[in-house]
């Protein structure tokens, strides 16, 4: 059965958590697109918009000892042609931060362009989540 681009997508979204629970950073350079414009940011930081910068900025997360262990959950895909936007919810041991992941085609193939995670608001009940990627 061929994937979907939701499919491609997602398991693009997927390989950019598993570079982060692994703490993986040449595989986490290898996701971001090298010629399109991007951005990124971190909770607590200053927006970046290069991406020298960015990878840098996940050098440091990532070679870190309190690189934080997360679980990527209710993940949805908005597909506008060669670009897509992944909605999701970043469950860490501090919180729930929701997270904006923003992929273009680049050489044939889903990069990210653009990551924003931020606090959310607390649920009044938790529900469990729909979909789950564990991670840690």
């Amino acid at each position: 059965m061929e994937m979907t681009e939701t499919d491609e997508v997602l398991s693009a979204n997927l390989e950019f958590y598993r570079a982060f629970a692994a703490r993986d950073a040449t595989a986490m350079d290898a996701l971001w697109a090298r010629r399109l414009p991007v951005a990124c940011t971190h909770p607590g930081w200053e927006p970046l918009r290069d991406r020298r910068g960015i990878v840098e900025s996940w050098r440091r997360i990532l070679d870190g000892s309190g690189a934080p262990g997360l679980m990527c959950h209710d993940e949805q895909v908005f597909l506008y042609g060669d670009v897509a936007i992944v909605v999701c919810e970043e469950e860490m041991r501090g919180g729930t931060l929701a997270a904006t992941n923003v992929f273009a085609k680049e050489d044939g193939a889903w990069r990210i362009v653009h990551h924003h995670a931020g606090p959310m608001a607390p649920r009044r009940l938790k529900a469990p989540p729909r979909r789950s990627s564990r991670l840690n």
